[in-house]
C-alpha cells in the first residue's frame, strides 16, 4: 500500500511529470479541510511550494463537487485579478486519495489578529470584500455555485430540530427570520465568499496578499457576506473596527441597497452563534457574548424602525 508521501508524490507527478516531491508537511489551522504543504523540485532546478486541500466530510456531504467547484472558482477569481491562490490541478478520480483534492499555489503569508495598524488592516479587508462583489458576473458561467439564500433557509429549517442557546436569544432570531423570509431581492446577485473573516485572510508585511478557503462560496445578495464579516470583525476587533469596516465598504459600493442589512445580520448572528462550544477561556467567551447580543439588539432595533 502506498504511504502518504508516495500519494502526494504521485499527485505532484500527475500535475507535472518531471517534478519530484522533496517534502510534505501538515499545515495547522484548517478546520473544514485537511491542508498539506508540499515542496517540489522541478527539472529546471527550481524549488516551489504548493498546497493540497482535501475537503472534510461535512463539506463533501453538503456538496460532493466542492473540490471541483473551488478549483473552477479560483480560476475565475484569479482571472478577475483578485488576490487568491492559483489552483493548479484538480484530482477527483479518487485513485490516489479516498476523496477529491486540489493542488493550489502556496502563498507566503499568515492570518493576523493583532495588526500593527488596525485602521489600515480594516480598510484593506473592506476593499477586498468590495473587489469580490464587483466581479462582473454577466459573462461568467456560475451555475455551479449555490444560491446562498437557499443555504441560509436550510439553516433555519435545521434549527427547528436542535436546542438553541436561549442566552443568545437564538429562538427569537430564528422566529423573526422565519417570519420575514424570503427577504425581498433589492440587490444584483454577486459572487459571495461565504465565510469572509480574519481567519481566511493572509497578510505579509501589513499587506493583504491572499483570500483563502472558498468552500462556502455561492452567489447572492452582497449583504450576506457583509453581515458575516461585520460580526466576525466585532468579535475580534470591536465595535469601532466593525463600524469603520462597514463605512469603508458602503463608500465603495454605492450601488448596493442596504435596507435589508438588519435581516442579514440576524442570519449572521444565528450562523456564528456556536462559539460557546469552542473552548474559549471564560473572559473571552463572555466578551463575545456581549458583542453578539449588542449586534442582535442593534439589528432588531433597526427592523422595528423600518
Amino acid at each position: 500500500m502506498m504511504n502518504e508521501f508516495g500519494k502526494f508524490e504521485r499527485l505532484v507527478q500527475k500535475f507535472d511529470q518531471g517534478s519530484k516531491l522533496i517534502r510534505a508537511w501538515e499545515l495547522k489551522g484548517g478546520i473544514s479541510a485537511q491542508i498539506t504543504g508540499l515542496e517540489v523540485l522541478y527539472p529546471s532546478g527550481r524549488i516551489m511550494k504548493m498546497i493540497v486541500r482535501q475537503h472534510g466530510e461535512d463539506d463533501l456531504k453538503r456538496n460532493p463537487n466542492v473540490a471541483a467547484d473551488e478549483h473552477k472558482l479560483l480560476g475565475i477569481l484569479k482571472a478577475a485579478g483578485l488576490p487568491v491562490p492559483m489552483s493548479y490541478h484538480l484530482e477527483q478520480s479518487c485513485e490516489i486519495f479516498s476523496k477529491p483534492s486540489i493542488l493550489i499555489e502556496f502563498i507566503e503569508g499568515k492570518t493576523e489578529f493583532t495588526p500593527s495598524n488596525l485602521k489600515d488592516h480594516i480598510l484593506q479587508s473592506a476593499i477586498n470584500l468590495a473587489k469580490i462583489h464587483r466581479v462582473d458576473c454577466a459573462n461568467l458561467s456560475l451555475s455551479f455555485l449555490p444560491k446562498l439564500e437557499n443555504t441560509y433557509t436550510e439553516m433555519l429549517n435545521n434549527n427547528d430540530r436542535v436546542i438553541l442557546d436561549e442566552t443568545l436569544n437564538l429562538s427569537l432570531i430564528r422566529d423573526l427570520l422565519k417570519y420575514f423570509t424570503p427577504l425581498p431581492s433589492m440587490n444584483k446577485e454577486v459572487i459571495l465568499h461565504g465565510d469572509y473573516w480574519p481567519g481566511n485572510l493572509l497578510w505579509k508585511e501589513d499587506k493583504l496578499v491572499s483570500i483563502i478557503d472558498w468552500e462556502d462560496s455561492g452567489i447572492g445578495d452582497p449583504l450576506a457576506d457583509l453581515s458575516n464579516s461585520q460580526l466576525e470583525i466585532l468579535y475580534h476587533f470591536g465595535m469601532q473596527a466593525m463600524n469603520d469596516f462597514t463605512n469603508q465598504y458602503k463608500s465603495m459600493m454605492p450601488e448596493v441597497n442596504f435596507t435589508s442589512l438588519p435581516y442579514w445580520q440576524l442570519f449572521a448572528a444565528l450562523r456564528l452563534s456556536s462559539f460557546p462550544e469552542w473552548g474559549f477561556e471564560k473572559s473571552k467567551e463572555n466578551n463575545w457574548r456581549k458583542r453578539h447580543k449588542s449586534f442582535v439588539r442593534q439589528a432588531i432595533n433597526r427592523i422595528r424602525l423600518n
